[in-house]
Parts: C-alpha cells; structure tokens; sequence
C-alpha cells in the first residue's frame, strides 16, 4: 500500500518536472497525460493486492465454521477468529469480509481463510475476476505514460534547438 499511495505517484509526478535537463525551472512543464499512469498505477497497487488474496482464497481457501473471539469496534471493524476445532485463523476478519457492527464475541460465522496465513479470511463466496480491469488499467498507463514521455522529449528537443 505504501507503494501505491506514495512512492508510484510521487515517482510519476516529480520525475518529470525535476529530471535533470536543460530546460530552465521556470519553462518545465508536465504532460497532462502523465497524471493518468499515476492515477493507474495507484488503483493498481489497491485492486491488484485485493485481486492476489482473491486467487489465493480461490486456490487454496478452506471453508469452516469459526468462532469469534475478540471483536475489535474502534474505528473499522475487525474480528479475531477460531475455527470450531480450536486451530486460530489469521490474519483477522475485515469490516469489509465480515466482520459486521452485529457480530460480536461468540458468534459463529462461516468464512473461507487461507491455511497459509497470507490472505486475509472472507465470508463471501468467491466473486469475479479484476483481471480485465488491471488489464485495462495496465494499459492505460502504457500508453498515456508513452505519449506523455514523447510530449517532455519533444519540449526538450525544442527548446534545446534540435
């Protein structure tokens, strides 16, 4: 997360204003089309980790029958969870999966968790894939983050005097 919400946009804004050139600070201008791949690459970094623990639940998700535990109401909901046999299951159920303002300890829920630990557990069945829409997205940075790159080159040759 930290990736797509700081390092992708400040990468993809401040690179072309401040690359070393010889166009003087005052006449450096950023293409428009430059915004786009960074607007892409955040909502990548967000659908793509909530695509990963998708394929991983589909994979290798198990459903059973949990108990939960703790239920923690500050601020976003979360709930720590035991499956029915005693074995813990993490990492902890969302507000978003879950984890609802009316659940609270002791209750039983059914959800799909990863054995493995990595993603994070659900109470929904598995939906459809963002595959087509990371697709798009990965193409529209391409070729708006092309056609920007090619805007800046040609400022520069111009003012260069090539």
């Amino acid at each position: 997360m930290l990736l797509a919400f700081l390092v992708l946009p400040l990468a993809s804004s401040l690179v072309p204003v401040l690359f070393l050139r010889r166009v003087p600070r005052r006449q450096r201008k950023m293409a428009w089309q430059l915004i786009v791949p960074l607007m892409a690459g955040v909502a990548m970094g967000i659908f793509g980790d909530a695509a990963g623990e998708e394929v991983a639940l589909a994979d290798r998700g198990v459903w059973t029958e949990a108990v939960v535990v703790r239920m923690d109401d500050s601020g976003t909901n979360h709930c720590d969870l035991r499956a029915v046999d005693g074995g813990e299951i993490t990492p902890s159920l969302s507000e978003g999966d879950g984890c609802h303002d009316w659940v609270s300890k002791g209750d039983r829920l059914r959800v799909r968790y990863d054995p493995a630990g990595i993603a994070s557990p659900t109470d929904a069945p598995h939906g459809g894939s963002d595959g087509a829409f990371l697709g798009t997205l990965f193409a529209m940075a391409v070729v708006m983050g092309t056609w920007g790159g090619v805007r800046q080159s040609r400022w520069d040759r111009a003012y260069d005097g090539r």
